[in-house]
Formats: C-alpha cells, structure tokens, sequence
C-alpha cells in the first residue's frame, strides 16, 4: 500500500511491516498504525511514520546505543496487550527531539516505544517513578558508554 510521510515522500510499504499502537500513542491517540522506516546511511535513528498522517513521523532511536544502564521493568498490563513477547522479539525505541546545535538533542527515556516484533503490536509506556526524564541529552556521554544491545526485561 502507498502512504505518504513526513520525510520519505510517497513510498510503498507492506502491511506485514505497520506496528499497531491499539492504545495510539499518548497526544496522538487516534493513530494507530506506523511504519518503521530507515534513514539513509544511518543506523542510529529511524523515523516512526503514521500510515494514515503524512505530517506525523517522529525520528527514534534505540536508546540503549546512548545509554549504557537504560533499563525498566514491562508491567503487566503492557506484557498482556503485547501478547507475551519474549525478550528476543522486544525492540526498544525513544522519541527524539533533533536540535540545533546537534549535540543539544535529546531523546524521551520516560516513555519508550516498546514493539513485539513477533506480532507488530506496540506500545508506548510511560514509566513512573523513575529518575528518566522526557529529555535526555544523547551526545552527552563518552563515547566508550555507548552500545548496541537492549535491556527491557519482561516480569
């Protein structure tokens, strides 16, 4: 099916390929349907693209490439409507917020996209009670802190 997006034009996508928020995502709770695209040569940031608004597309990152001891519990509840997924279907991603100059950008650790590749259903989760804000600086670490493995656990 085509859609139109936000920084890709009109492109092609399958439907085996759009995750589905049941819930929308918090502010936009009407859409339920994105499509995870690439950026061109860059495997750091994707863009969650509505398939039904051409102007919502968000840029993402996984976080634990930012964030060495990222790391949170999956309540129930949100086990439930991801039906189950193991941890090796889990895909952790942040919202960020790209600024100028580059190295002030930040990226939302208090509510991560949490996707069960096993099933495309996903969900954004709010955590509380946690020392994770809405606004992180990524280019603030050392570059020794930064990997490429995820640690959402499941209960």
């Amino acid at each position: 099916m085509y859609i139109k997006t936000k920084y890709h034009g009109t492109i092609d996508i399958k439907k085996e390929e759009v995750f589905h928020f049941s819930n929308g995502i918090p502010g936009f709770i009407d859409e339920k349907e994105f499509v995870l695209l690439l950026l061109p040569e860059n495997d750091l940031f994707h863009i969650l693209q509505s398939t039904n608004t051409a102007e919502l597309g968000f840029v993402v990152t996984n976080p634990f490439h930012f964030f060495k001891d990222y790391d949170f519990t999956l309540d129930d509840l949100t086990i439930e409507q991801l039906e189950k997924p193991n941890e090796k279907n889990i895909k952790v991603l942040s919202i960020v917020t790209v600024k100028e100059p580059l190295h002030k950008t930040t990226t939302n650790l208090q509510a991560p996209i949490v996707m069960n590749l096993a099933n495309n259903k996903a969900k954004q989760i709010i955590l509380n009670h946690t020392a994770y804000q809405t606004k992180h600086h990524i280019f603030a670490q050392p570059q020794n802190q930064v990997r490429r493995d995820n640690h959402a656990r499941t209960n």
